[in-house]
Order: C-alpha cells, then sequence, then structure tokens
C-alpha cells in the first residue's frame, strides 16, 4: 500500500488555482492521477484539448464544471464522474462562483499525440497550441503553432 496525504503534495504552475500531481508521491505506474482546485474562470488545463491514447475521468468532488465537448455544453456537479475517451475533445470549466475541487484520473498514464486548441486572435480561429515555461519561470504561456503568437498565460 502506498499512502499520500494530497495536502503534502507541492502545486505546480498550471491553468487552475491548485493542482497537485499525485500520481509520482504514489508512485503509480499505470494511471495518472491529479488534484484540483478550480477557482472561478480556471479550467483544468489549457485548452480544449485531447489525448489520443488516454482516457481521462473526472470525479467532482464539490461545485460545478461546464465542460464543452464536440457535443455541446455538459454541466457535472459534486458526486458526478464524467469520462472521455481517447480521442475526444473536452475542456472543463469552472463557470460558477464557487470553488470546484475535482480528481482527475487519465489511463495509461504516458500520453502521446495530445493536442491543445485554443483562439488565436492572430489567425482568427481556434489552432493547435503548445505550452512553454514563461522566461522568468513564474508562469506558462500558450503559444499558436501556425503563428507563433502568445494565446495564454497562466501564473
Amino acid at each position: 500500500m502506498q499512502f499520500q496525504s494530497s495536502q503534502a503534495i507541492d502545486e505546480r504552475i498550471d491553468s487552475a488555482t491548485v493542482k497537485r500531481p499525485l500520481t509520482d508521491a504514489i508512485n503509480a505506474a499505470n494511471v495518472a492521477l491529479n488534484y484540483y482546485e478550480l477557482a472561478p474562470g480556471d479550467s483544468f488545463v489549457y485548452g480544449y484539448h485531447m489525448h489520443e491514447n488516454q482516457e481521462e475521468l473526472f470525479v467532482i468532488q464539490e461545485g460545478r464544471v461546464t465542460f464543452e465537448t464536440e457535443d455541446g455544453e455538459v454541466v457535472v456537479t459534486a458526486g458526478d464522474v464524467v469520462r472521455f475517451a481517447p480521442g475526444e475533445y473536452q475542456q472543463g470549466i469552472n463557470r460558477a462562483d464557487e470553488r470546484v475541487v475535482a480528481l482527475a484520473i487519465g489511463a495509461p498514464q504516458e500520453t502521446s499525440g495530445s493536442e491543445i486548441l485554443r483562439d488565436c486572435d492572430a489567425c482568427g480561429e481556434r489552432t493547435p497550441n503548445t505550452v512553454e515555461r514563461a522566461q522568468d519561470g513564474q508562469a506558462k504561456i500558450t503559444r499558436c503553432l501556425e503563428c507563433g503568437n502568445k494565446t495564454g498565460r497562466f501564473d
């Protein structure tokens, strides 16, 4: 058995107010596990995205999350579990006034072929993006792969 308090895990710079990667802390070999707290306006990830070979599950413990999906928007609340198949685009955003607490589970742990789409003002449409660390090391930047324009900053 492996035990670890999620509160003892260091947070990392991300699109969420709090993200604690639990996978390594519990020595998980076949599944990715992340603890999230989303303030109003926060998202689980940097944009509308998919993982080519990983399914994702979100267990909502507190609050309400709106998932943008290929079939439209879906609202999930505390006590709900939602699953996205490999290759299925989605983005979970806290559009409510209260904080969201959730666990995200991905399997298999290693992902390849992921794609993040964000609105690019220069291109005038949603385009593939990359995520990079800001020069100051205090934030992450999303950048359009088509034109190089910065599409977001996450402190």
